[in-house]
């Protein structure tokens, strides 16, 4: 064995003393942060009033325990109320799918469109709007599909764009007509209707301005337009 080895042997089988615990702990300050089971197990001394030099380290200890215990019970509130919402915008798209899926013709599929689905999704409006000009394809003509000019949807959306979510906008009258006093915030998605017919999109508006906002998640909403864009392709070729 090397001297070396002989004295690190000897440093490791002896128990440090008080002042020597408190240079390293000093020297290294995140060993307690990174090993919370170690403070944990620590013993804190009784608190001495008046004693300037003795550290109430159980007052620290059950400081940073709260604080903890709250950190955590924050994260699990919003977990919790995350999975919720989310469970819940899940159940509103299953059901405007349903509603899609059992209209029995396509006037009945339009009109749930634009007037089923806004009470369904706890929204103020749902606009159908495609590129014609009026009074536009026979089969926009007697509903409530809103009519854009050629190039309305790249305008609108931008270019090479398939999804918008605005968290404030104006008066939206192009597509939402009426309604377009109520919206606040809104979500443009892209339809592809095929080939011969014209670009299209399908338009969610809120009163509430921060409904639709930039970082949404959009997997959801994107199902539920490419389940309405193959459902009116269908009836579009009937």
């Amino acid at each position: 064995m090397t001297a070396r080895e002989g004295k690190e042997k000897a440093a490791v089988a002896r128990t440090p003393t008080d002042d020597e615990i408190e240079a390293f702990l000093q020297r290294r300050p995140e060993v307690l942060r990174d090993n919370p089971a170690l403070l944990a197990r620590l013993q804190p001394p009784d608190r001495h009033e008046g004693d300037a030099k003795v550290a109430d380290l159980q007052r620290h200890m059950l400081d940073r325990l709260g604080g903890e215990v709250r950190r955590l019970r924050d994260t699990q509130g919003a977990l919790l109320a995350a999975s919720r919402n989310n469970l819940a915008t899940q159940g509103q798209i299953h059901q405007a799918v349903m509603a899609a899926l059992e209209a029995p013709g396509r006037e009945h599929f339009l009109h749930t469109l634009t007037q089923d689905l806004p009470q369904i999704l706890d929204l103020d409006a749902v606009a159908l709007a495609v590129e014609a000009r009026a009074p536009g394809p026979k089969w926009v003509q007697g509903s409530d599909i809103r009519l854009l000019s050629r190039g309305g949807v790249e305008r609108m959306l931008g270019s090479g764009r398939d999804i918008l979510l605005r968290t404030e906008t104006e008066r939206a009258q192009a597509l939402f007509g009426p309604a377009a006093d109520l919206v606040r915030s809104d979500a443009l998605v892209r339809l592809d209707l095929g080939p011969d017919h014209p670009p299209a999109l399908l338009a969610f508006g809120s009163r509430a301005p921060g409904r639709f906002h930039p970082g949404q998640g959009t997997e959801l909403l994107r199902f539920l337009c490419r389940v309405v864009e193959r459902l009116l392709r269908l009836w579009l070729a009937r």
